[in-house]
């Protein structure tokens, strides 16, 4: 067998880049009030991000299939370029069709950059730090999606929609980082890799995929439900919108260092168990927030935050060692489609709250990462 010496330089470059793609994965959601404001309507704007969910999510395990059959090396730093062009162009459109086209095919970027770079993270570890390491590709991708408010906010109140061609920078320079890492990687594009035929891998471990992708969508649907409502569930709460905002900020980066101590703990402790437990958690911190008020209520939600995306790196590693040959596709699996259905699904959460209101939501949020949990119990895990 085989020992794989842990290459810091190439992991640390993959996950700064994993950190600018993923900047730019937050960028239209940040640009929509600009948008709107500049007589785009709110519907236009939103299926603007449909688009791009669409096209950045589902289509991630075809592509990490295409990535298993022959490695695409060079899918990790065109892809990331491509997608930081196009989003950076959004500013300066004014036709609707147009700025459509644009941001269904700058989620091609980011789709044929996940499965590749997410398989090369493992790759480049040794056995024993890959949910380490993963964790920490994921932490950094995390903190991106953190980032975009605070940098591209206050660039475009002062400066206005035209200044977006700007954001480009962040893209070239990991395009830049990207092809003076690899170019000189042995996997090249030319050389074949061993896979499994997608039937054959799919005939033998779909029942634990299936398992695996349902706690994914369900952890994707808070997630991305409290991303969505929490800032009207604090308005309602009379929380000012300066302070839901930063908030925000705080779950979304606590979220990311959770990522990287429960890849941590998961190396040390276990898969399974640090990814039960941290689900489990996250609910009965979210129900504590929702239970409380002032700053017990706001560390309750950080800590929430925190659990909730502890599990994230678990679940791309238990997809790639259930196909082992075939980890492209199930990074693209665990980080693209799984998370694409649970984002797809907020909808549901708008549905009900113009029925029922926004506590009944954010209380049915809090709840759903129990039975993540529970689902999780039943998976097995493999060496």
């Amino acid at each position: 067998m085989t020992i794989v010496k842990t290459n810091k330089t190439k992991l640390f470059i993959l996950s700064l880049s994993h950190m600018v793609n993923d900047y730019y994965m937050n960028f239209i959601q940040t640009l929509m009030p600009f948008l709107i404001a500049a007589g785009l309507s709110a519907g236009k704007a939103g299926f603007l991000v449909s688009v791009f969910t669409i096209t950045s999510s589902l289509i991630q395990p075809i592509i990490g299939y295409i990535v298993d059959v022959k490695n695409q090396k060079w899918f990790v730093y065109v892809g990331t370029l491509f997608m930081a062009v196009l989003l950076s162009l959004l500013g300066i459109m004014k036709n609707y069709p147009l700025l459509l086209i644009i941001s269904g095919i700058a989620g091609i970027g980011t789709a044929t950059f996940h499965p590749q770079a997410s398989a090369m993270t493992t790759k480049f570890s040794s056995i024993e730090k890959r949910n380490t390491n993963q964790a920490f590709f994921v932490t950094l991708g995390n903190i991106g999606w953190a980032l975009t408010p605070l940098t591209v906010v206050p660039f475009v109140e002062k400066y206005g929609l035209s200044i977006t061609p700007i954001f480009v920078i962040p893209g070239l320079i990991a395009f830049i980082l990207l092809f003076l890492s690899l170019k000189n990687n042995t996997s090249s594009s030319n050389v074949k890799k061993e896979y499994s035929p997608l039937l054959i891998t799919l005939r033998t471990s779909w029942k634990e995929l299936t398992k695996i992708m349902i706690v994914v969508a369900l952890r994707s649907l808070t997630y991305y439900g409290m991303l969505s409502y929490l800032a009207l569930y604090l308005k309602h709460k009379n929380v000012s919108v300066l302070l839901s905002s930063k908030l925000l900020f705080f779950m979304l980066f606590a979220g990311a260092l959770g990522g990287l101590i429960g890849g941590m703990l998961a190396d040390k402790y276990g898969k399974k168990l640090i990814l039960t437990t941290s689900l489990i958690l996250s609910s009965f911190f979210f129900l504590i927030f929702i239970l409380t008020t002032g700053i017990l209520s706001y560390i309750m939600l950080i800590i929430a935050g925190t659990m909730l995306l502890a599990s994230f790196s678990i679940t791309t590693i238990l997809a790639q060692s259930l196909l082992s040959k075939n980890a492209a596709m199930a990074s693209g699996l665990a980080l693209g489609f799984g998370t694409g259905i649970g984002g797809l699904g907020v909808g549901l959460f708008g549905i009900l709250i113009d029925f029922n209101g926004v506590t009944s939501a954010i209380l049915l949020m809090a709840f759903i990462p129990i039975l993540a949990g529970l689902i999780s119990l039943s998976i097995k895990t493999q060496n």
